[in-house]
This record gives structure tokens, sequence and C-alpha cells, in this order.
């Protein structure tokens, strides 16, 4: 890649992102919108490491677990 596009590249990666935080201003994120309803309390440190890390991994392991132990095709034989 030659200096010339190199430095068109690198333009438009910092226009893009340049336009992405223009308009993404996080005093929007102070408006409430139609039907939010939070909880009264939020999740403790427990909850969301449950929820978004220990259920995602129980959940592959179950499935591939089932995958491997419902597996019907036919073994194949070592060669040696």
């Amino acid at each position: 890649m030659d200096k010339k596009n190199a430095l068109r590249a690198g333009a438009l990666a910092a226009g893009t992102t340049l336009m992405m935080l223009l308009m993404s201003s996080p005093a929007l994120a102070l408006t409430r919108d139609d039907g939010d309803d939070p909880g009264k309390h939020g999740l403790s440190v427990i909850d969301t490491l449950g929820l978004y890390v220990a259920a995602p991994i129980v959940l592959f392991l179950v499935i591939a677990g089932l995958v491997m132990v419902l597996d019907k095709s036919p073994k194949q034989q070592k060669q040696g």
C-alpha cells in the first residue's frame, strides 16, 4: 500500500470515528425513553457475572454436551 492510499484510509477512519463520537452524545443518556421502567435496585456484581458470564458458558456447555451425546455419525477407525 502506498502512502497515498494509507493516508486516505487513515483520514476515512478518523472521520468516521469523529462522526460517531459527535452523533452519540452522552447527554442523551440522561433522557428517559417512553416505556423505560428501571428497577429500584441495580444488579450486584455477582448477579451481573452470573447473568452475562456464567449463564452463557453453562448454556454453551449444555449444548456442546448434547451434541456430543446425541452424535449419530459413524466413528472413524484409527490407522496405525
